[in-house]
């Protein structure tokens, strides 16, 4: 029987995903105003502006990302209403892909509140499904296609995704990827003090990424500079967000300060989270963490002009031109790792 000249039909490799974000998916309705206290009392106060925008910590450094050219997917969860249709409709608007957002039947959609005057803001969040969301939730096809993994909003999320997240975090790393992680703030002021869940989950991450409040209060120190050790015993990266001041990277026995000039800021609502992105980005391009963080605040600096968490999300072209004029140095061992200013 002669040999048979037939192929076997070619298989074709996964598509790898530059970033896979895990976390939160909701709208921010957004007040901007010198003057956005509400006055109890039956009493109506005229504001300047008001906007539904995207909100959730993880969608907007999801689409800041995809600005910036990195191939994303989303994993969340809605309700099945028109809040969540807003969101997806954002998503793919913005080129996120939502395959793994869980649409759920009985649970509205998580809605935010932002109150923003200035520099400062106030914030009602209504968690709905975003609380809903599992590590069952999170496709283990997914995490095998992507290089780096961002868990965003981890206290949102402490009792539904906090009992499986290590497991989460450690299937992505053996896939290949790099896992960073989030907590942001913690609404029940207890900072993971209850329970091990999110001991579990600092231990396996490779970056952590609080602001200087969460920072702070995470370490369980009474400042920044006894913070930054205590968050690095574990041997993970460390990158805090210093607002207006820049960022604060310890790697080992290493730390940078990193600043990129201001800028004018109109709202800054999720700026950290387009710090995140910008971060993220730099590393995935192989930059040393420094120069990483400079995008990242290149990235948060430029996202602050416009309303809204994505309002003025960057391109990669203008992030890498801001993030060209940073000043990067290195605080003496003397030198407290937060002045003021």
């Amino acid at each position: 029987m002669p040999e048979s000249t037939l192929s076997p039909p070619e298989v074709s490799a996964p598509e790898v995903i530059d970033l896979v974000v895990v976390g939160d998916c909701n709208p921010d309705v957004l007040v901007l105003g010198d003057d956005v206290t509400p006055t109890f009392g039956q009493q109506e106060k005229l504001v300047p502006s008001m906007s539904l925008v995207v909100g959730g910590s993880a969608s907007i450094t999801a689409v800041a990302a995809a600005r910036l050219g990195l191939s994303v997917a989303l994993v969340a969860a809605v309700g099945d209403d028109p809040a969540g249709q807003f969101m997806l409709d954002q998503m793919a608007r913005e080129g996120v892909g939502a395959d793994a957002v869980a649409v759920r039947g009985d649970t509205p959609t998580g809605m935010t509140v932002a109150l923003s005057s200035g520099g400062d803001r106030a914030i009602l969040t209504a968690l709905g499904a975003v609380g809903s969301l599992t590590a069952a939730d999170i496709p283990a096809a997914l995490l095998g296609r992507a290089r780096h993994v961002h868990i965003s909003s981890y206290f949102l999320l402490e009792d539904s995704l906090g009992p499986g997240l290590a497991t989460v975090m450690a299937t992505a790393q053996a896939a290949g990827a790099t896992v960073s992680l989030d907590t942001n703030w913690d609404p029940s002021g207890r900072w993971g003090r209850a329970d091990d869940r999110l001991a579990a989950a600092l231990a396996r991450a490779d970056l952590l990424l609080p602001n200087e409040a969460e920072a702070v209060r995470l370490s369980g120190e009474p400042d920044l500079a006894a913070a930054v050790p205590v968050l690095t015993a574990a041997g993970c990266r460390l990158v805090v967000k210093l607002g207006a001041r820049g960022a604060l990277c310890a790697d080992g026995t290493r730390r940078h300060r990193v600043s990129v000039p201001p800028v004018v800021p109109v709202d800054t609502t999720g700026a950290g989270d387009c710090f995140n992105a910008g971060l993220i980005a730099g590393l995935l391009q192989g930059l040393a963490l420094p120069e990483a963080a400079a995008l990242g605040c290149a990235a948060g600096a430029l996202s602050t002009r416009a309303p809204g968490g994505t309002g003025s999300c960057p391109d990669l072209s203008s992030a890498l031109a801001l993030a060209g004029t940073a000043a990067v140095t290195t605080p003496s061992p003397s030198a407290p790792a937060s002045p003021s200013g």
